[in-house]
């Protein structure tokens, strides 16, 4: 390279002699080529170069991400310095790093920047320096070092300075493809994680139900995984649970956050049908493990098609809307904060606060904000009033086309989503219909015959401390048809001890089931009819014992009747529980 002759001893690498500086480069170069193993041929390179170039030690420092530290990755001679770190600045090295300028310093003693540390540490002596930077373009990877020439007067040249910054400059690049491969195969290696990780998130999601199904689900990620969620599965009872949620945050801490709160609600959910219950736990559950600062709001519930009617507990999330047949919408606003920043305790044994609803053929939408703030094709938002409006357009398109409706008009192929886009939908058109239909075909039987306009329609668990939310809403319906404060008073009494009578004789305890309670406007009459699922009971048996016999139990029966004017059992539904018909004269 510089017409030199080589040296007297000529370095020899797998056997064969380097003859001449192009030579060098060359088995460099097919090294650098032939492994992986970036440090090790480091190692290989710096001793070819120390031993053609016949210093007596020699050093290559490489950069840290930070651009702070200067490390050693390989050392030959007699002082193993590998590890050694220097400030990005400090010594020849440094300087010559910070400069991008190749030097040479044939007295160290005179030169202020020498850092006599490892010589200190070692006992060696430094008196002459020959350093080169390695960089690429304007990007300053380290340098390689050489110290103490053997042969001649000891002291570098021109000569060695242009073949030292030739090879370091071959090195840099050598260096940076291996960083540019490693960062591939890193690459894709995360592509791969991300796309098995988006698979086991989609299996987390329900398969596509029938198109007669009343509850339709879509899920939209913006990334490959996605922080929402939406889940619905069908009881024994017939009722069907459903779920949509938003994790805070994006990418894997989101998607592991969510994966883990699916798995809850689907579980716990199996046994547990109250959604205030569900999501207390569910909440105590996230809280224990979430990372600081992540939480989700939720939406749960559950739907009853054979009324119609929709109970839910809303943890933070965007209101639902329900649509109803005359195609007005009614925001359900969240009444507790999200999950994963609510104390477990915060709602005591109740739970987080319900919500309940007839949908009556109308529809019920739950959806996360990336559906109402999602960009249209002139971009501007999608917003609450565009969705009502999409939703009123194609009301009469089946549930899952309406939904498509709605992604087709966000999510498209042009334009990045710009949040997950997740939306859910029980649509009570077609049950409506069923049951009408079923009510048309079947006739009254005596008593249920006519009971009138319709005030209170209540379902709620068979637990005590529900009770008190019963007796709230009996006693405002009692006076705001008429009732004195005395008589509304004695009704909420009647129907609190009919309802512990469900709790402890039908269900006998067990905390699993539920009871509907239907108050109707008849006239001058308030009627009421407390339903259960428990096992059909012997009424024969149900009657209040003698007021002179003095034992416990029966004078809950004696209370009721004295206080209604009617109380009596109807007959027990096909599908099986028992119906209990109270009537009270209001004038």
């Amino acid at each position: 390279m510089d017409g030199r002759n080589p040296p007297e001893n000529p370095t020899v690498e797998n056997g064969a002699e380097i003859a001449s500086p192009m030579e060098l480069l060359a088995v460099m170069g097919r090294d650098f080529v032939s492994t992986r193993d970036i440090d090790a041929t480091l190692a290989r390179a710096l001793a070819c170069i120390a031993r053609y170039v016949e210093a007596e030690a020699g050093a290559l420092f490489l950069l840290d991400d930070a651009g702070q530290t200067l490390r050693c990755h390989a050392s030959v001679g007699p002082t193993e310095i590998r590890g050694l770190a220097l400030k990005a600045d400090q010594g020849i090295v440094g300087r010559s790093v910070q400069t991008n300028v190749g030097e040479i310093v044939r007295d160290v003693s005179r030169d202020p920047s020498f850092t006599r540390v490892v010589d200190q540490q070692t006992g060696f002596c430094t008196r002459s320096i020959l350093c080169a930077p390695m960089s690429v373009k304007d990007e300053r990877i380290g340098a390689i070092e050489l110290v103490n020439k053997r042969c001649g007067n000891g002291l570098f040249d021109h000569a060695d300075l242009t073949l030292l910054q030739t090879l370091a400059s071959s090195a840099a690049l050598a260096i940076l493809n291996a960083r540019m491969a490693e960062e591939l195969v890193e690459q894709e290696r995360v592509r791969r994680e991300l796309e098995l990780a988006a698979e086991i998130q989609r299996s987390l999601l329900p398969e596509p139900p029938a198109d007669d199904f009343p509850v339709h689900g879509v899920n939209c990620p913006a990334r490959t995984v996605s922080g929402d969620f939406f889940d619905f599965y069908a009881l024994p009872d017939g009722r069907i649970c459903f779920s949509l949620g938003d994790v805070s945050g994006k990418g894997i801490n989101a998607a592991l956050l969510m994966a883990k709160a699916a798995s809850l609600f689907r579980c716990l959910g199996k046994t547990i049908h109250e959604p205030g219950h569900l999501l207390s736990l569910i909440n105590a559950e996230i809280s224990e493990t979430a990372t600081r600062g992540m939480f989700i709001t939720m939406v749960a519930g559950v739907y009853d098609p054979s009324t119609g009617a929709v109970r839910i507990a809303n943890a933070g999330h965007e209101p639902p809307l329900f649509h109803d047949r005359r195609g007005a919408f009614t925001a359900f606003e969240a009444e507790a904060p999200p999950i994963g920043i609510t104390p477990p305790d915060m709602f005591g044994n109740a739970g987080f606060p319900e919500a309940q609803l007839r949908l009556d053929g109308g529809a019920f939408y739950v959806f996360t904000d990336g559906v109402t703030e999602g960009y249209l094709a002139d971009g501007s938002e999608f917003g609450v009033a565009g969705f009502k409006r999409l939703m009123s357009e194609n009301a009469g398109l089946p549930a899952a086309e309406r939904l498509t409706a709605v992604t087709s008009r966000i999510a498209r192929a042009d334009v990045a989503l710009r949040d997950d886009l997740t939306l859910l939908v029980i649509d009570d058109a077609a049950t409506a219909a069923a049951r009408a239909g079923a009510a048309e075909r079947t006739p009254p039987a005596g008593p249920t015959a006519d009971v009138g306009e319709r005030l209170l329609d209540l379902r709620f668990p068979a637990k005590a401390e529900r009770l008190k939310l019963v007796r709230g809403a009996v006693s405002e319906t009692a006076r705001l048809n008429g009732c004195s404060e005395g008589v509304a008073r004695d009704i909420v009494i009647a129907v609190d001890e009919a309802c512990q009578n469900v709790i402890r004789h039908a269900y006998q305890g067990a905390s699993d089931g539920d009871i509907i309670l239907e108050v109707y406007r008849r006239g001058t009459d308030l009627v009421f009819l407390l339903k259960d699922f428990a096992p059909t009971i012997d009424t024969a048996k149900v009657k209040p014992r003698d007021l002179d016999e003095i034992r416990p139990g029966g004078l809950g029966t004696h209370l009721i009747r004295e206080i209604m004017d009617e109380a009596a059992f109807l007959p027990s539904p096909p599908q099986g529980g028992n119906v209990l018909k109270m009537v009270k004269r209001i004038a």
